[in-house]
């Protein structure tokens, strides 16, 4: 029920003159003729001069320049430009959240692309056959890197166990050339490396450090992409009848009855735009997290996860714990053979090659920082600024496309006539339209596809939320989507087939089984407890079967 005292409202319409003016003679038409034939439609049966309007369904039915057939016209028109409105400001959005995902991934890959062409170079002469006969190795490793990266379904701490495992297994060998070492006393070799620690404290550091940073780099990059996506899905949900025929009569009737210069009174059109968009103002909570989330997450991947340093060095840390083992080597040999026993001695015997002691070679990597500075600054300014899109969505269609008059005009179209707009402006979301006086909304059936979305933006701040404090999360592989985002080098079959099954994780990440992308506010995801995605993937399916039910 709407509580509005609607006979003041129909005695002041009552009050108004009839036509737009005092004048008894009928008006000309020559203006909505004029804005008739430039929307395209045929100038034939249009009136040129006012008639009764008691034809009319959507426009007051005082005299008007509008036929049956305009009006419907005006109110299919009306509906197509506004549903084109909201596309264009959706796509304002998501032109800068795709923009931000662009330069993140770009600088992210290029930390990689970086680090990896520093190894290629420098390893040959570094370290000859060690590097030349386990090129793979490092490879491998790269692009399980990418892959994880990509959202690939790769458990990061395994990659690089399994990576640390198959270099020390042949690097041994190369650095003990004159013992036959068979593929069992390889694995006895492994279950001791922990103990032994051949590559000193190297892998365990960067096993640290590396899944932080590539946590929070690729749950920051796909947050981007679920932000935009969710735009793009809640711009393409169609008006509601009740919504067509409110902007008909916000847009196109003041021209039937003979007041084209007359705009729109502002909160005439503020209720009206409310009440059509009551399903995507409920959207400006969860978008807000994910907002805040990215902000959080963003000052991680400059502070202390430290992106710049952990990605772009990670050649300069393999280099150190392969100096490591060259260094100790005598006393590493001693301790397997110890644990392991004394290997057969082998027929080939040993090339001058293996024997040969390199230098200790400097790597150096150059520091990115003040381009990570820049880019997060950047993203964080443009995500503070689009916090407040949904609810202020309405106000900014209004001033900028309805083109409405100031609020404290009254000489404004107030869906009557030309006038004040008495009723008081609604709340922002579906709930608040209960007394809209507008247009009809029904509050107990909420959009399914908006309901959808308000789930993706729960479930990537539950990510987002996760990666601030440093746990992973499994994605569904979104490759495809990335690929044509400066993804980096395509990933071999040979490599992306295999599974990594040598080395254990000593955390396993949680995995999700749930939609393409997305996720509460990370700024307190310390503090919050973070519900399971996959718990609010099954209240998702609860709340969709329940309103179809309903309906």
């Amino acid at each position: 029920m709407r509580v509005f005292p609607w006979g003041f409202w129909l005695l002041c319409v009552a009050s108004a003159p009839a036509r737009g003016d005092s004048g008894s003679k009928a008006r000309s038409c020559s203006e909505v003729r004029q804005l008739y034939g430039a929307k395209g439609f045929s100038l034939s049966g249009v009136p040129q001069a006012e008639i009764s309007g008691e034809h009319l369904r959507i426009c007051p039915q005082g005299y008007t320049c509008c036929t049956s057939e305009m009006e419907e016209n005006f109110a299919n028109k009306s509906r197509s430009e506004f549903e084109a409105m909201l596309k264009e400001a959706g796509r304002s959005v998501q032109a800068t959240l795709t923009a931000q995902h662009r330069s993140f991934d770009s600088y992210f890959q290029d930390l990689l692309n970086k680090s990896e062409k520093a190894l290629y170079d420098a390893f040959p002469s570094m370290y000859g056959e060690l590097y030349t006969q386990n090129v793979k190795v490092f490879k491998d490793l790269y692009s399980e890197l990418r892959r994880y990266y990509r959202s690939s379904n790769i458990n990061l701490e395994e990659a690089l166990n399994e990576f640390w495992t198959r270099l020390l297994e042949r690097l041994f060998k190369l650095l003990n050339p004159q013992y036959h070492i068979t593929d069992e006393y390889l694995d006895c070799m492994v279950k001791h490396a922990e103990q032994h620690r051949p590559f000193g404290e190297v892998p365990r550091d960067l096993k640290v450090k590396a899944t932080r940073a590539f946590i929070a780099a690729r749950s920051y990059a796909q947050g981007f992409l679920v932000g935009s996506d969710v735009v793009k899905k809640v711009s393409q949900v169609s008006l509601s009848h009740e919504c067509t025929r409110a902007i008909m009569k916000l847009m196109y009737c003041p021209h039937c009855r003979g007041m084209s210069s007359v705009k729109p009174c502002n909160n005439y059109c503020l209720n009206v735009v409310k009440g059509c968009l009551a399903n995507q103002a409920d959207l400006s909570t969860e978008w807000k997290y994910l907002m805040d989330s990215l902000i959080g997450v963003a000052d991680r991947i400059d502070g202390p996860y430290n992106v710049d340093t952990v990605i772009g060095t990670i050649h300069v840390r393999i280099a150190e714990a392969i100096s490591n083992l060259q260094e100790n080597k005598d006393s590493i040999t001693s301790k397997v053979f110890q644990g392991c026993g004394n290997p057969k001695i082998s027929t080939k015997g040993s090339s001058s090659e293996d024997k040969k002691r390199r230098g200790k070679v400097t790597l150096e990597a150059k520091s990115s920082a003040q381009a990570l500075e820049m880019l997060v600054l950047d993203a964080k300014g443009n995500l503070t600024a689009l916090k407040t899109y949904w609810i202020t969505l309405p106000s900014s269609l209004c001033s900028k496309k309805v083109m409405s008059s100031s609020a404290s005009d009254d000489k404004c179209w107030n869906g009557m006539t030309k006038g004040s707009y008495l009723p008081e402006v609604m709340g922002d979301g579906l709930a608040n339209q209960i007394n809209n006086p507008e247009v009809e909304v029904d509050i107990t059936k909420p959009d399914m596809t908006i309901r959808q979305q308000i789930m993706q933006l729960k479930i990537m701040t539950n990510r987002l939320g996760n990666a601030n404090i440093g746990n992973d999360v499994d994605f569904q592989d979104t490759s495809d989507d990335m690929s044509g985002s400066g993804s980096g080098d395509s990933c071999p079959d040979d490599v992306c087939g295999k599974r990594l099954s040598k080395s254990p994780s000593t955390r396993q990440p949680e995995t999700h089984a749930i939609p393409k992308q997305s996720g509460h506010g990370v700024n307190g995801a310390s503090s919050r407890s973070l519900p399971s995605a996959s718990l609010l993937l099954l209240l998702s399916v609860a709340v969709t079967a329940a309103l179809h039910l309903r309906r």
